[in-house]
């Protein structure tokens, strides 16, 4: 082999080895991309996750912002209003009673399990009257005939109406019951409409948020409130004030009614913080 041709294969064999070389290293730029892609497939994920969280606390926050703007009106006007308001759009006493429930979870104790209790240790042959009755869960609760009302029916069982005009005859029904329902400003006429459908000797059972009972905090006195029941036609007959809560009234409808001009106290509205 010539001089020239041992200079020719050296330089073949160098070119082979250079072009090894970069094969290389293209395969381990392209590892190393492969490689930073995967790692930021991470914290997109992670970001993905992020964002669904903001969007659940967002959407929880202008959940409870309905709820507390539905708590308000539903307060602060007639029963006649809240009907027609309703009325326009349903939906918004889903709403409603979904920021209900979830104010309810809170507390410790539920004022309708009460008020079950008491129907159950009873007659099952007596009728109820529910007034301001939501998911109707005392009906399904109990063994007795219940008429359950409220603005909005999601239920063939419940009767939408303005609390203050049922559809009951008078005196056919043994127990009437409110609990946590007395809300419009005219609360009032709700507990005339319970005292016109009672029959005499007939139960009334009122569950009320004890915030809107408490003189201290700008509340009316509880004291008015049972003696404007009593000049009704009733009959107090027991108080419980054992729940932080909320208070429960048991009352029972006098035989004999007298009509007199009734000086009701006011009832505050009772208004949830904005968190």
């Amino acid at each position: 082999m010539t001089e020239e041709k041992r200079r020719s294969t050296k330089r073949k064999r160098g070119h082979r080895r250079r072009g090894k070389s970069a094969g290389a290293a293209v395969t381990n730029n392209e590892s190393s991309s492969v490689a930073a892609s995967c790692g930021s497939a991470s914290p997109i994920r992670s970001s993905s996750k992020s964002s669904s969280s903001f969007l659940d606390k967002m959407k929880a926050k202008l959940s409870g912002g309905y709820f507390r703007m539905l708590n308000e009106k539903l307060y602060t006007c007639s029963g006649d209003e809240a009907l027609k308001y309703f009325k326009e759009d349903p939906s918004l006493f889903d709403v409603y009673h979904s920021g209900y429930q979830e104010q309810m979870s809170r507390w410790p104790e539920q004022p309708n399990d009460i008020i079950i209790k008491w129907i159950k240790d009873r007659s099952p042959s007596l009728v109820v009257a529910d007034f301001g009755c939501g998911d109707a869960r005392l009906a399904k609760s109990v063994k007795n005939k219940v008429f359950s009302f409220d603005l909005v029916s999601n239920d063939p069982s419940v009767f939408a109406c303005d609390m203050s005009n049922t559809p009951l005859d008078s005196s056919s029904v043994d127990v009437a019951v409110f609990c946590l329902s007395l809300m419009g400003t005219n609360f009032p006429n709700y507990l005339q409409e319970a005292n016109r459908v009672l029959k005499p000797n007939g139960w009334l059972l009122i569950a009320e948020v004890k915030s809107r009972l408490d003189p201290n905090t700008g509340g009316a006195d509880p004291n008015k409130f049972v003696k404007a029941i009593c000049e009704l036609g009733f009959t107090s007959t027991s108080k419980d004030f054992s729940n932080k809560m909320f208070i429960l009234f048991y009352f029972k409808k006098k035989e004999k009614q007298k009509s007199k001009d009734i000086e009701w106290p006011e009832l505050k509205p009772c208004l949830y913080k904005r968190r």
